[in-house]
């Protein structure tokens, strides 16, 4: 039968960006104990009560050249899944590309990318929600423009480069999802962040950096951006052409605006447009409905976390005060349909962006890496029991109902898929989700 509940989730860290000029693979799964450890995180998720997990397979072992894949992994992780009726919300990129591709500068990437999007939903067709590309601002940000990552360049033409790539992945790939999954849904997790000017003289600089937070959501739901982003694109490299297909192949009408929130996604500008880290200002509440206020999408909190200290309860109180946001966004009319800590066990090495192999491990998770419980574990646990059928997503939230892994190609799942096709089609459709067009 169809799922109304909200949705609570986890995830299982799946990054894996390379690094040292693309000769060392970080891979957290492998970092993490995944690989060893599957079938025990999967029954840990059940443990804790929850029904949908952020998870996909490893891009650089599974893609291994163009039409070719090593299914090997994700079939027996996908077949327990399913087998558990966990609903995954399929990760296919999570910050890296694989070796023979290079990195985010490729342009054959978008393409090729939706290529392997079309295979995986051909081998998986039971699976309804997908992120194709996590963080797409975050990953051209830090592989284009910081020189942590990837391509580790460090320029606004790199950046723009990466973005208008890994945006156009990520709207190809949703294509490609949909000609075989008609009815699949897509949700968007990325940064939701602020800048705050230090000085008068600060605000100009502030202002740029809070139009340019949005880029990579703009250009994946069709939406014309401001008229100094769009100078800056087209200054940076992108052709009229490319900015063009974007207002064109957006699937918003299948999109929920997923938002990432941490303590370091808000930031002090100072004179000369340096930042640096603020700490939580205006928190989610805020910043997440500024972001609803531009895109009036359904929102989903899909990631948080925050390091357990020596009291032992500051990633516990950290919880409840994001609890306490989604509470208040979804009281003051935003259509929230769910919620994430992020990541099922500790992550290792995040405390320098990944950009270091050192083998720290950062005290993230639901579990340790040992897969012991942690407080934060325990009280998400609590908090999902006591609010789980409190809380239905609002019906008006979601375009489609979500069908849980047990009852795909049943009778009301195929009736869906074959519904939502036919509703593709209808030019009336079609008319429908085109947005205005605005002016730059």
């Amino acid at each position: 039968m169809a799922s109304s509940q909200f949705l609570f989730a986890t995830g299982i860290e799946n990054s894996n960006p390379t690094i040292q000029n693309g000769t060392v693979r970080v891979d957290e799964l492998e970092k993490c104990g995944h690989y060893k450890f599957w079938q025990k995180d999967f029954e840990l998720v059940q443990e804790l009560g929850i029904g949908f997990l952020r998870y996909g397979p490893p891009i650089h072992t599974t893609w291994l050249g163009v039409g070719k894949y090593d299914w090997s992994f994700a079939d027996v992780t996908f077949q327990d899944l399913h087998r558990r009726n966990i609903v995954p919300i399929v990760d296919l990129c999570h910050f890296g590309v694989p070796d023979w591709l290079g990195n985010f500068q490729n342009p054959d990437f978008p393409a090729l990318f939706a290529e392997y999007a079309g295979a995986f939903a051909r081998r998986y067709p039971w699976v309804q929600l997908y992120t194709p590309v996590n963080e797409m601002y975050i990953c051209a940000e830090f592989s284009g423009l910081y020189g942590w990552w990837n391509e580790q360049l460090r320029s606004d033409q790199a950046f723009v480069t990466a973005l208008k790539y890994i945006v156009k992945a990520n709207v190809l790939a949703m294509h490609a999802i949909t000609a075989v999954r008609p009815d699949a849904l897509f949700i968007q997790s990325e940064s939701s962040e602020y800048f705050h000017a230090s000085s008068p003289a600060a605000i100009k600089p502030a202002e740029v950096l809070n139009a340019k937070r949005f880029l990579s959501l703009d250009l994946n739901y069709g939406r014309r951006v401001d008229s100094d982003m769009y100078e800056y694109l087209l200054d940076s490299g992108m052709t009229r052409d490319e900015y063009h297909f974007f207002l064109e192949n957006n699937l918003k009408h299948q999109c929920i605006m997923g938002n990432d929130y941490y303590q370091t996604n808000e930031h002090r500008v100072r004179e000369d447009g340096s930042t640096v880290a603020s700490g939580e200002i205006f928190g989610y509440h805020v910043i997440t409905t500024q972001y609803h206020d531009r895109y009036r999408l359904p929102v989903m909190h899909t990631e948080t976390n925050l390091w357990q200290g020596p009291r032992g309860d500051e990633a516990v109180n950290w919880l409840w005060k994001e609890w306490a946001n989604v509470m208040r966004v979804r009281n003051d009319g935003v259509p929230i349909v769910g919620f994430t800590w992020y990541s099922l066990t500790d992550q290792v090495d995040w405390d320098t962006a990944l950009r270091e192999n050192n083998g720290n491990v950062n005290p993230l998770g639901l579990y340790d890496l040992d897969r012991n419980i942690r407080p934060v574990g325990a009280a998400y646990k609590k908090l999902i029991s006591q609010w789980q059928q409190v809380l239905p997503a609002q019906s008006m939230a979601l375009q489609l109902p979500i069908i849980m892994p047990q009852d795909s190609g049943q009778a009301p799942d195929l009736q869906q898929q074959a519904a939502a096709k036919q509703a593709q089609q209808d030019p009336a459709t079609a008319a429908s989700n085109a947005q205005p067009a605005g002016a730059h």
